[in-house]
């Protein structure tokens, strides 16, 4: 297929030698649900070289209205998001280096992923994830650009270590708690809006067209037909704990013990053991064995129910109780599962 990417040849700004250029890169993208699936195949048919994609959920029906690389078939049986997106994006361009993680992304999980990368997507859906990404960024002097969509709207910035501020910079003007998909909904076109800014701004890095990059966070609402642009150049702050001038980089700082969090607006409680302790999906069948519950087993995970809650064990020992937003509660069905 030598004319594949004459159309995109054919604009001057990137040419032959951007098309060469972003044929070498490698792009990692945080988030496989709406936002990265866009993201992903954006780049992918751009004609990028290699992509990294990491997620730690699977398909799911409501996903279907917007999560574009998705099927029924992949809600139906419950497939990982960045397995079921890694086959999707194998039938766009067989020739594409795809490298998949399914896990959650901590911080030295990300370091390990992100080292050879030239560039760093947000398809994330919390404050948290966002910092870390941060961090690891100005770590190791990647850029990142943010995207977030909720609703019918959706917020989009390249943040470039040396150049711009850092996210973290921003904290102090961003809310306390952010409104999700959720908790109160998403429309596909805001999605589809948000990744094409995040795709542009990447071609334009990849491709060595920096000096046309985004140089202000762009605001906009689809439903109520506005769009605000901001500057954000005199929010740096010289103490800032990422980007100051003596950065700890503290999002990084990995958690010891087994790890508890509530899902943002997921009513799901995951629970990571302790990195000294294995659990399989073994452990989880035979566990539901004992419990005379049914269960239903694949290559990726074990699901089954129990006191009325829908459990999720990964091959990795990483578990999923849905129905549960007490930490407390998620905290004792685990020990009285797994001891």
């Amino acid at each position: 297929m030598e004319n594949r990417y004459s159309r995109q040849t054919l604009f001057q700004p990137i040419g032959q030698d951007g098309q060469q250029q972003l044929s070498d890169s490698h792009a990692v993208i945080i988030g496989c649900g709406a936002l990265g699936s866009s993201l992903s195949e954006t780049l992918v048919r751009a004609g990028i070289g290699k992509v990294t994609l990491a997620d730690r959920d699977y398909v799911e029906a409501s996903n279907l209205q917007r999560q574009q690389l998705f099927t029924e078939a992949d809600a139906q049986h419950s497939m990982p998001k960045v397995i079921a997106a890694e086959r999707r994006l194998r039938t766009i361009r067989e020739d594409v280096e795809i490298h998949t993680v399914l896990n959650h992304v901590d911080g030295p999980v990300l370091e390990e992923i992100t080292g050879e990368a030239d560039l760093l997507l947000d398809a994330t859906d919390n404050f948290e994830t966002r910092l870390l990404l941060n961090d690891v960024a100005w770590k190791l002097n990647i850029p990142w650009i943010y995207g977030a969509v909720v609703g019918s709207s959706g917020s989009v910035f390249p943040f470039i270590p040396g150049k711009t501020p850092c996210f973290r910079c921003l904290l102090p003007v961003l809310p306390a708690v952010n409104e999700t998909c959720d908790t109160v909904g998403v429309i596909a076109p805001a999605v589809q809006i948000s990744a094409a800014h995040q795709s542009a701004e990447a071609l334009k890095w990849l491709t060595g067209n920096t000096s046309a990059m985004r140089t202000k966070l762009l605001h906009f609402d689809v439903w109520n037909n506005t769009s605000v642009e901001a500057g954000i150049s005199r929010m740096k702050n010289s103490q800032c704990q990422t980007c100051g001038s003596h950065p700890t980089y503290p999002s990084l700082h990995q958690q010891s013990g087994t790890q508890y969090a509530v899902l943002c607006g997921r009513d799901t409680v995951q629970i990571i053991p302790d990195a000294g302790r294995e659990l399989t999906v073994a452990d989880g069948v035979r566990v539901a064995q004992q419990l005379q519950t049914e269960y239903r087993e694949t290559p990726f995970f074990v699901e089954f129910h129990v006191d009325g809650y829908r459990c999720i064990l990964f091959g990795n020992g990483r578990l999923l109780i849905h129905g549960l937003k007490d930490m407390k509660i998620g905290r004792k069905l685990y020990h009285s599962l797994f001891g």
